[in-house]
């Protein structure tokens, strides 16, 4: 195998104009809160928060959603005012349990209505003028790093798009541990270059030899893990967090929920997955004894227009809810759900949380890492959404 098909199959990208922070930066401290997974699920496509949390007894909601709306005997009540959609049904144990946290109201000023620019602002919590080229995972690391004995930092489940983990020194995308581990086998980190590129192709290589010897994926799980793609990615993905020595943080995808047309179905069957896949996770984290030690959160690019289109579906919005799991999340609603009669000019949602006060409450509140340090990620200061 070639080298440039060895680096695309691990999902490692090089650039001879643009290499990692780490050719000039010293290594970072590292620090032991990161025994704390965080494990990010991607709704790509941008999922419809208003029928995901409902608002069921506002008249407003009936009146966007005269077709595409969430009928009220089939909304799992959670308050007087909220419920969930019925395909989350199995994530009901965790919400009476106090395991889950739904985070309202999320989204930034003038937002962006591309998935692609869209995205990339949430995976480098970035405004939405300004252009970043690091994940906000990736500059994390690279301020306060995870032991040089974890596997990796971080691992990209499933994709080549190492999304918050772009241009981290120490991260890896992965289809499967098996495909992982015959790729890493062709590697060959011992030769010499004077290329910084190269240099940085060895030093990939390097790494992807050392994870592949700390790799010993484990095989006799009692969790069932879905057969479905998500469910899939979820067991590699505690397949690394059990046969290694650590790992910061994982990122898995579902999609796509870009409802344009056709919403109902849609969204029930993906919803249907990302729940069976969330309770896979906790059996998974509870069998290896770390479902107090994991923090699960959903992300994506924006949420969708607050009235229904004429396609039985729902075109690209802004403010979203998104949500929280983890043995010592602090459950409930988190924030303030967004008005559904105060909408923009071009019938949006306000957002009532800027979204980087999620990752303010991952790095100060579940990482414990220095204040200095959170807002030298986000640039800025972000309050947090208490749900750890």
């Amino acid at each position: 195998m070639k080298r440039r098909d060895f680096l695309s199959a691990l999902g490692a990208t090089v650039s001879t104009f643009a290499l990692p922070p780490a050719f000039s930066q010293p290594q970072s401290p590292s620090n032991a809160a990161y025994k704390k997974l965080l494990v990010l699920i991607e709704l790509k496509g941008a999922n419809d928060g208003l029928n995901t949390l409902v608002p069921y007894a506002d008249p407003a909601y009936a009146a966007l959603r005269p077709t595409v709306q969430i009928k009220r005997d089939q909304v799992l009540a959670l308050t007087d005012r909220f419920g969930l959609h019925p395909a989350l049904e199995p994530l009901m144990p965790l919400w009476k349990a106090g395991e889950m946290a739904a985070l309202m109201g999320l989204g930034y000023p003038q937002p962006n209505l591309s998935h692609f620019r869209s995205i990339e602002i949430w995976d480098t919590a970035s405004k939405s003028n300004e252009y970043l080229s690091e994940g906000w995972l990736a500059r994390t690391f690279a301020a306060v790093a995870p032991p040089r004995s974890f596997l990796a930092d971080g691992v990209a489940v499933g994709t080549g798009d190492l999304g918050p983990l772009a241009n981290a020194t120490r991260a890896l995308s992965i289809a499967s541990t098996d495909a992982f581990l015959r790729q890493a086998k062709l590697a060959d980190p011992h030769g010499r270059a004077y290329n910084r590129a190269l240099q940085h192709i060895l030093r990939l290589e390097g790494d992807a030899q050392f994870a592949s010897t700390q790799l010993k994926p484990k095989t006799d799980w009692k969790t069932d893990f879905p057969g479905h793609n998500l469910g899939q990615q979820i067991k590699t993905a505690m397949q690394v967090v059990s046969a290694s020595d650590g790992v910061a943080a994982v990122r898995v995808s579902i999609g796509s929920f870009d409802t344009h047309s056709g919403q109902l179905g849609t969204q029930q069957n993906l919803l249907k997955q990302l729940a069976e896949s969330v309770v896979a996770i906790k059996q998974a984290s509870e069998e290896l004894g770390r479902w107090r030690d994991t923090l699960a959160l959903t992300y994506c690019e924006f949420g969708r227009r607050a009235k229904e289109n004429a396609s039985g579906g729902t075109d690209h919005g802004t403010a979203n809810v998104q949500f929280a799991f983890g043995g010592t999340v602090k459950g409930g609603l988190k924030g303030e759900y967004q008005s559904l009669v105060n909408l923009t000019g071009d019938g949006n949602f306000v957002h009532t949380a800027d979204y980087r006060s999620v990752y303010a409450t991952v790095l100060r509140d579940w990482w414990n890492l220095p204040t200095a340090t959170v807002e030298s990620v986000l640039g800025g200061k972000y309050g947090s959404m208490a749900f750890v």
